[in-house]
């Protein structure tokens, strides 16, 4: 690893702790461009952390909004509680959209392994399930395949090459039929 790649992971670390998890994916692109599917088992760690606490707010932010629209006291806010949800959703939309093509990219394309391969696919299933989560129409449809697509793929192989034990396997078993039950 070079020092600019070590020094941007401690910089990642340091953006996790203080909670600014932006930065976080900003400072383990440059890693991820130089390194790839080659990134240790901590670094792909660090980088799922990275992407998950980045669109979890929004991700909240839409369902607290969602749940408030279904109180009838306020349905004269409608109009602008649905706009700042439409807001919310393209912020999300645009950073599980980066996500997915910074895996597909700059990870997928030089993944041989198994064991990374099926972990980028499943993230990749996982950040397109966020999406349909709020999406409509035919970015629902689409984001559906893409999901269904990457999820199929992930467990194919890591049914063919690993451990019915395997933390990527059981994490994959889990977040696909979250997908079938809450997407599908």
């Amino acid at each position: 690893m070079t020092t600019n790649a070590e020094e941007q992971i401690f910089m990642a670390r340091v953006a996790e702790q203080s909670e600014r998890f932006r930065d976080m994916v900003d400072f383990l692109k440059p890693v991820i461009a130089e390194k790839g599917a080659a990134l240790t088992q901590d670094e792909r760690n660090l980088l799922s952390v990275a992407f998950k606490n980045l669109v979890s707010q929004q991700r909240t932010a839409i369902r607290t909004i969602s749940a408030i629209e279904q109180n009838p006291k306020y349905t004269k806010f409608a109009s602008s509680m649905g706009d700042y949800k439409k807001r919310i959703e393209e912020e999300l939309y645009r950073n599980c959209d980066d996500i997915i093509s910074t895996i597909r990219n700059s990870v997928l394309s030089k993944a041989s392994e198994d064991e990374p391969r099926a972990f980028f696919l499943k993230m990749i299933g996982d950040y397109c399930r966020y999406i349909a989560e709020s999406a409509k129409g035919d970015r629902l449809e689409k984001t559906k395949t893409d999901a269904l697509s990457a999820y199929q793929e992930a467990q194919t192989i890591s049914e063919k090459s690993l451990n019915a034990c395997n933390s990527i396997r059981l994490g994959l078993a889990l977040n696909f039929s979250v997908f079938y039950y809450e997407v599908m």
